[in-house]
């Protein structure tokens, strides 16, 4: 499918669907409709036959993300398995824009499924964390932006990644260190012109320049040149996991890419975990009840499901039993799509709480006893990385490729 021009981008729709970089929001209270972004941003549905394929190139029964349409979008995901399947390689990028010292389960979504991939497809991993760009939109100091970026380096370590072939930068340390990264940046600038970074991001008269420049420092990393101590001077395609928010940068990225005479960066796109008060939103690190954040209690996770997590019941239990739960808006069943693995178990709970059969507490208390462990266990990693560890992944090296 072609991309859209890079001076005719939408990021509204009629309906106040709101999709960009830094705002999402949506006024219907089962959330976004994925099925209309893919159509306004021209990318292609995930859909059975790809998934099929996708099981069939690498052996592996496809992650739980893909089968229940979390990662429900790409661009040209068919090329990177051609490529897997005749073993030539590939390498992944993902990024994070750090804006708190703890990350919410949200965030850990496309980390997730990029571990996954990295382990499916034994490739090497870089991972971007754009403290600048938070640095310029959020009014944070630059050395605040560095620590929270370091913060976060260590929350997506904590996910299980391995230093031997994952290289993870922050902007305002690297790209100093790193002449290739500049130099690319320069040659993506001067493919788009002020005209066209409007029209793709919103930004305005008013906007600090930064802010025109910063989409070069995201699409740098989509091209393997940017990186010469890994890559030296091989051409290697890349493949980008990311929320469907970020994809306004890798359009630009691929319309640059044939005047770089550098592959187009493919993507896989992933929806977004809904906050707790209803999927209008999606989880936010700036309002401590609308997230579970990862160094959350026990106790503080299970209130936060009891008290904030939108149901989709009936105002009785009467009413309920007779008519049963919605689970098209009950953030609890939501977010055991995202989290419980067994597909068997998840349908039974989607048709027992459908009938009446179970009611809303119930069904927090099973949302309650899946997200805990998954986050206690991953409490126990993020312990074990020390600044020593974090180093490891930060320092410029040749990496397993």
């Amino acid at each position: 499918m072609v991309d859209n021009q890079l001076n005719n981008i939408s990021l509204k729709d009629e309906e106040d669907d709101v999709v960009d970089p830094w705002n999402v929001s949506t006024k219907s209270e089962t959330g976004l409709d994925y099925d209309k972004l893919i159509k306004r941003f021209g990318s292609q549905k995930i859909d059975e036959e790809l998934i099929e394929k996708f099981e069939k190139v690498t052996g592996k029964r496809a992650h739980q993300f893909l089968r229940r349409g979390i990662f429900f979008s790409h661009r040209d995901l068919n090329t990177i398995l051609s490529l897997h399947e005749s073993r030539r390689k590939f390498y992944l990028y993902t990024g994070r824009g750090p804006s708190s010292e703890s990350m919410h389960i949200g965030h850990m979504i496309p980390f997730m499924f990029t571990k996954w991939l990295q382990d499916v497809f034994n490739v090497p991993l870089i991972i971007q964390l754009t403290d600048d760009e938070k640095a310029m939109w959020r009014d944070i100091k630059v050395e605040d932006a560095r620590k929270m970026a370091h913060s976060n380096a260590k929350d997506i370590i904590a996910v299980g990644f391995d230093p031997s072939n994952t290289f993870i930068f922050n902007d305002l340390d690297f790209i100093g260190q790193c002449p290739a990264f500049y130099q690319n940046m320069v040659r993506i600038q001067k493919c788009v012109t002020f005209n066209q970074v409007k029209g793709i991001f919103g930004f305005g008269d008013s906007d600090v320049i930064g802010k025109i420049t910063f989409p070069s420092i995201e699409a740098a990393p989509a091209f393997s040149t940017t990186f010469p101590f890994i890559f030296g001077d091989k051409v290697v395609p890349c493949l980008v996991p990311c929320a469907i928010d970020q994809d306004p940068y890798f359009r630009m990225s691929r319309d640059v890419a044939a005047r770089l005479k550098l592959p187009k960066p493919a993507l896989i796109h992933s929806t977004f975990l809904p906050a707790l008060q209803g999927a209008q939103h999606k989880m936010s690190a700036s309002d401590p009840n609308a997230s579970i954040f990862l160094n959350d209690t026990p106790k503080q996770i299970k209130n936060k499901i009891n008290k904030y997590a939108f149901s989709g019941g009936q105002a009785t239990v009467e009413e309920h039993r007779e008519k049963g739960g919605n689970t098209d808006v009950d953030i609890s069943f939501k977010y055991l799509t995202f989290f419980l693995e067994d597909d068997d178990h998840l349908a039974s709970i989607k048709k027992s709480y459908e009938s009446g059969e179970m009611l809303t507490g119930e069904l927090k208390k099973i949302a309650i006893d899946t997200i805990t462990p998954i986050i206690q266990e991953y409490q126990a990693r993020r312990a074990q990385v020390t600044d020593d560890v974090m180093q490891e992944f930060f320092k410029i090296r040749q990496i397993k490729v």
